[in-house]
């Protein structure tokens, strides 16, 4: 049992998830340490000064190993890599070492929900929040997707219930993190820069299984060959979802147009038609919801009316307006090549494709088939605008782009009525923009000025 007030806690990194371990710890009456590269301005510096008001410690500038004295607990954020001088100088001395999720954990009064998958995550996490929100429990919706789990738990927080999304950052360091359902919904390489391998990314993802057991549930994707083979692995039981209907399984399948269910018996939860968000990898995140609900018995007419009232997250396939007979789509959260594969397929008209940034790990080459089939035009943007003129050097219609403004406006002028401007770059945003948010609201900004543009043309 952790003695909060005593235990001497040092959160390393004070992005979101290390601003809210501290206010965690000294909630608990604790008086944590904490160490950034960067000393903030604003109202960031206000909030440091009132922590140390309350007896915290707020280093920063360059890292020094003395730091570590005394220290009991380290307590890393997701965007500190294990080859950090500090991460590196506490394994060598033994302090344990664990994520923000897994310090949140440890206070957490109500069942877990986790949500993991290289793709897909924060939809279904927040649909499987609407889903009970709309049954009538509190719920809260935190991880990865936004407000750190930390901020959910603890004093002055009561919650029937918290879906939580979970990174492979996130799951590098726990050690008793243990969700009453755990999902993962697909593995696709991602992230190999910092893991090392696929071995180690998979390792990683399906840690949100270790501290389970038989009495838990772990929600796979029947479809993906990786969550198949992870299904045998695990102690806790499996629900496996599946749009192709095979097999009698425990889960929830797409058979025929309708949605069934076999999780507390046999049950038709809705139809296809339903899922209003597009593509078929967000029909894969619905039905991960479905079995998330269904195991805690949401009833089935809750569910089915939360899939015809949700239409996906910001910056997620977001319809951004309907002019002149083309539709813009902001697509800015995908930032690999599996993502913006999903979005290719999830439009049956023409479409003018904006794409680019700073690549991950380009493979590009996965996409020319469907480039082929469903895109009329290209834009390129940002540094992997000459790579991708590589891999589609025989597709005559590629144009280039210096800035999203002038991408936006020639997309708009490519494209024909019944067309489709898809934003869905397949790198990270990093060479133009802060991040995939920022992207997005400049590619909703400049297409929401088109009509105020054209009439000064």
């Amino acid at each position: 049992m952790t003695n909060w007030k005593t235990n001497h806690f040092f959160v390393l990194g004070l992005g979101l998830s290390g601003r809210a371990a501290v206010d965690l710890i000294l909630r608990l009456g604790g008086e944590p340490s904490a160490y950034d590269h960067f000393e903030p301005a604003g109202d960031l510096a206000k909030t440091i000064e009132s922590w140390r008001e309350e007896g915290a410690h707020i280093h920063f500038g360059q890292p020094d190993t003395s730091l570590l004295d005394g220290v009991d607990t380290l307590v890393v954020s997701p965007g500190i890599a294990p080859s950090h001088v500090l991460f590196q100088e506490a394994a060598g001395r033994g302090i344990e070492t664990i994520s923000e999720i897994e310090l949140a954990y440890r206070v957490c009064a109500c069942p877990l929900i986790a949500v993991t998958g290289t793709n897909g995550k924060s939809t279904t996490t927040e649909l499987i929040g609407e889903m009970f929100r709309k049954e009538g429990r509190k719920v809260a919706v935190a991880g990865n997707i936004g407000r750190p789990l930390s901020d959910a738990v603890g004093p002055f927080r009561d919650y029937d219930l918290i879906i939580v999304e979970v990174s492979s950052f996130q799951l590098e360091t726990i050690v008793r993190f243990h969700p009453h359902v755990a999902i993962l919904l697909n593995v696709t390489e991602d992230h190999l820069d910092r893991h090392g391998c696929m071995k180690e990314y998979i390792r990683l993802k399906t840690r949100v299984f270790e501290n389970q057991t038989e009495d838990d549930y772990a929600v796979l994707n029947y479809d993906d060959p990786v969550c198949r083979t992870i299904g045998s692995e695990i102690s806790s039981r499996p629900i496996w979802i599946s749009q192709q209907g095979g097999g009698r399984f425990d889960g929830v399948t797409i058979r025929f147009g309708e949605i069934h269910s076999r999780i507390h018996g046999e049950e038709l939860v809705g139809l296809e038609r339903d899922i209003t968000i597009p593509g078929p990898h967000n029909r894969m995140n619905a039905l991960a919801a479905v079995a998330a609900s269904r195991i805690l018995d949401v009833p089935g007419s809750v569910i089915r009316s939360t899939l015809q009232d949700f239409h996906g997250l910001e910056h997620r396939l977001e319809k951004v307006r309907l002019f002149r007979g083309i539709t813009f789509i902001n697509d800015s959260k995908a930032t690999n090549v599996e993502s913006v594969y999903c979005a290719l397929q999830s439009f049956d008209s023409p479409l003018v494709w904006i794409a680019g940034g700073r690549p991950k790990k380009p493979q590009f080459e996965k996409l020319r088939d469907l480039v082929a089939i469903h895109v009329r035009a290209m834009v390129l943007i940002g540094e992997s605008k000459r790579l991708m003129e590589e891999v589609f050097s025989d597709f005559p219609e590629r144009y280039y782009a210096n800035s999203m403004e002038q991408a936006v406006l020639l997309a708009y002028r490519l494209a024909r009525k019944g067309d489709s401007v898809l934003l869905s770059p397949g790198c990270t945003s990093f060479d133009m923009f802060a991040d995939f948010e920022e992207r997005g609201q400049v590619f909703k900004q400049f297409v929401s000025e088109l009509e105020e543009r054209e009439k000064h043309d």
